[in-house]
């Protein structure tokens, strides 16, 4: 989804007003009847006659496009199209497309048959959408107000991206819509780990209430932490694990209308705020690693994720943060340039200095020979002055929110 918000982003802080398009009927019908059924694999080879045959295949004629394969077909046609009237693909972002006219550009995002674009001038936008009517069996739905499930409210300020429809959806499907809310997703004195002795509870439940909140998080940073220490105990959830994401339910049902905003007097400068949370896993004593991005004043992307290694002390994990927030902030950059949009030096803003002190350190001593080569790549960038690490005081550390559960006032 930060791709998405990358091109909303862009197209606001540009002026210019985000449209939306939708293939009409299925992808089935849009496919192109020459193309090899999936009875004939993209190697060669034919089908076994051991493959087994899923029933909705099975009165079907072989000859016919399989629907597993059509939105293959038609992202590929789509894709000849767009090149054919000028447009190059991204190179950060396959699903991104640009062209340039004299110094205007347009911008095209494509996700399976929904559409979003947008040019500075509303003849380029108007002249992409009769292209693509003439093509293929578009409808035209306007200015962007729903994609994807998000709600979408255009000003003249800005953009407002939420989610409220679903959050209102999830609350009521779970029956928690009459509950009391909570000031915060997570207990803050309340460690969760594999509960060995605790109630068994269903798992199809549990699985189904994580998969909705893991939907939710695409606009809701304050729960990413919440439902990704939940989603490990998918396996064999417990008693105490099912209360922890009714809770995150009943924060959800208090903040149902929380929303993104994309100001248009934004910058396109990124940044970044990295943090960890040092052995916070209760089983395995492996770290959280939290990241959030900006382009300017606008949050773009966010990730909470448990370090693949356990640290040996709070920088290590600090640093190991860091790194993981220099290849998302990559990334972005080149996603960038694909607008024609270059970057100066980057800055990542941490709360810790010996993690700066060692990304500034080119000498390995005792203390950091121990760290997988790999994480070491952030000293040429910061040498190279592609990337800052800067201190920020742990009070204006905003990546905090998802590394730890923090109590009401902090929240």
């Amino acid at each position: 989804m930060e791709s998405v918000n990358v091109v909303i982003d862009d197209a606001v802080s540009e002026g210019e007003s985000v449209e939306n398009c939708d293939r009409d009927g299925d992808l089935i019908s849009s496919s192109d009847p020459t193309e090899p059924s999936m009875s004939e694999s993209s190697l060669g080879k034919p089908e076994t006659p051991e493959k087994k045959t899923l029933p909705q295949d099975r009165d079907k004629d072989p000859k016919e496009p399989s629907t597993r394969q059509a939105p293959r077909g038609w992202y590929e046609r789509l894709t000849s199209y767009l090149k054919e009237h000028g447009f190059s693909r991204g190179g950060a972002d396959r699903t991104l497309f640009i062209r340039h006219v004299d110094e205007t550009i347009t911008i095209a995002q494509i996700y399976v048959d929904d559409i979003i674009f947008g040019s500075p001038l509303e003849s380029l936008a108007y002249e992409f959408a009769e292209c693509l009517k003439q093509e293929f069996e578009m409808s035209m739905v306007g200015e962007l107000s729903y994609f994807l499930g998000l709600q979408v409210r255009q000003t003249e300020d800005g953009l407002f991206i939420s989610q409220s429809k679903c959050a209102k959806d999830l609350v009521k499907r779970f029956g928690l819509d009459s509950k009391k809310h909570t000031r915060t997703p997570m207990s803050t004195s309340l460690k969760l780990g594999r509960d060995p002795s605790g109630k068994i509870v269903d798992p199809s439940l549990y699985r189904s209430i994580i998969g909705s909140l893991l939907y939710l998080t695409a606009t809701r940073p304050d729960i990413t932490f919440s439902v990704g220490v939940c989603a490990r105990f998918q396996t064999d959830p417990k008693e105490s694990h099912l209360s922890s994401v009714r809770r995150i339910i009943r924060y959800v049902s208090g903040t149902v209308d929380l929303r993104i905003f994309y100001s248009r007097n934004s910058n396109l400068d990124l940044a970044g705020y990295s943090d960890a949370d040092w052995a916070g896993n209760a089983d395995d004593r492996k770290s959280t690693t939290w990241g959030c991005f900006y382009m300017g004043s606008s949050l773009v992307a966010w990730l909470s994720k448990k370090q693949n290694s356990i640290s040996l002390s709070m920088a290590e994990a600090e640093y190991i943060a860091a790194v993981s927030c220099c290849t998302q902030l990559l990334w972005m950059k080149q996603m960038l340039s694909d607008y024609g949009i270059s970057q100066g030096t980057m800055t990542i803003f941490c709360d810790n200095t010996s993690a700066i002190n060692i990304s500034k350190n080119p000498i390995q001593h005792s203390r950091t020979k121990h760290i997988d080569i790999r994480h070491h790549f952030i000293r040429e960038l910061v040498e190279s002055h592609v990337i800052s690490l800067d201190h920020v005081s742990t009070n204006n550390q905003l990546a905090d929110l998802l590394t730890k559960p923090l109590n009401r006032l902090r929240f």
